[in-house]
């Protein structure tokens, strides 16, 4: 995953997910304060990125060591 900030159709893109879709989640990630969108891009914001860590440590500690870039 690239760092700093992405443009959201390209982030769309890269989810394969239908943008419509992709953006409902966007929405839903604007309004956790986990991402923010600004000028166009969309920027992870430092609950976002515990958030994930948390989110990895739950499944490599329940579900095993399957990999994950941090």
């Amino acid at each position: 995953m690239e760092k700093g900030p992405n443009n959201r159709t390209k982030l769309a893109g890269s989810s394969e997910i239908s943008y419509n879709k992709f953006m409902q989640y966007l929405a839903w990630m604007c309004q956790k304060n986990l991402i923010k969108e600004e000028n166009g891009l969309v920027i992870v914001m430092e609950e976002g990125i515990r958030t994930y860590n948390m989110l990895v440590d739950w499944i490599l500690k329940h579900v095993g060591k399957l990999m994950f870039r941090r």
